[in-house]
């Protein structure tokens, strides 16, 4: 019996657990692999509208940051896994006691609620991110080529770009966050929700919880970023160096 409740109450610490993990996996490989892909896309075919409209330097950061941006949108694709994260944290009634196949059923479309909010939250705040590591290697390393950068100038880079993400797209996650935590049979529209926040709670409510979000999503996005960039950094030069011999 003690067992019992002292392993209820350590499970009931990580709410939405399974849910999260699958979120975030496929998030981090969509999103750092998919970048790479999407900017060699658009370096192939538009670099030069790039450079003709922000210039030679600029343009590099700006494809960069597009790239990152147009792969966020794409993000709401895992929105089902990430509303059923955020319903297990915040609002476990609306799930308790249905299997994931129950609820994709039952719910359908539904888990896809919030998916512009989404997207809207996405665009800025992948731009940010990729611009603002991109920015600063080009900026304040100075870094001709990307892939040169050192394990630390990576680091601080993704300090730059994580923090720049997190406070730009802070507005629209909360909005984002209260859609996707409504129960199933009482959605209420994003604009309503705004409104309804702004008038009750102020524009400052906007920005509730930046602090521990820069705090706590802030150290897991530079960490799994660098991580990321060091390695595909890496596999590049190292395809390289193949193909040379």
């Amino acid at each position: 019996m003690v067992y019992f409740l002292i392993e209820k109450r350590y499970t009931s610490l990580f709410p939405g657990l399974a849910f999260a993990a699958g979120y975030k996996i496929l998030q981090k490989i969509y999103r750092f692999g998919g970048q790479p892909m999407m900017k060699d896309y658009l370096s192939n075919n538009y670099r030069q509208k790039f450079y003709f409209y922000f210039g030679d330097r600029h343009g590099k950061t700006i494809l960069h940051a597009t790239a990152g941006s147009l792969i966020g949108i794409g993000e709401v694709i895992l929105l089902p896994l990430d509303v059923l994260r955020i319903r297990a944290q915040t609002n476990p009634t609306a799930i308790r006691g249905r299997g994931i196949m129950r609820i994709v059923k039952t719910e359908g479309t539904s888990l896809y609620r919030g998916a512009s909010w989404t997207a809207a939250r996405n665009a800025p705040g992948s731009f940010a991110l990729f611009g603002g590591s991109a920015a600063f290697k080009e900026y304040v390393f100075h870094l001709e080529n990307y892939n040169d950068a050192t394990f630390p100038q990576i680091f601080l880079s993704s300090i730059a770009g994580a923090s720049a993400s997190v406070m730009i797209a802070q507005p629209l996650d909360v909005i984002k966050t209260r859609v996707q935590s409504q129960a199933f049979e009482d959605p209420l529209c994003g604009i309503t929700i705004l409104r309804k926040l702004l008038v009750e709670e102020g524009s400052r409510a906007l920005f509730k919880g930046l602090i521990t979000k820069l705090s706590v999503v802030g150290p897991k996005l530079v960490f799994s970023f660098s991580i990321a960039q060091y390695l595909i950094a890496y596999l590049e030069k190292s395809l390289v160096q193949t193909q040379e011999r």
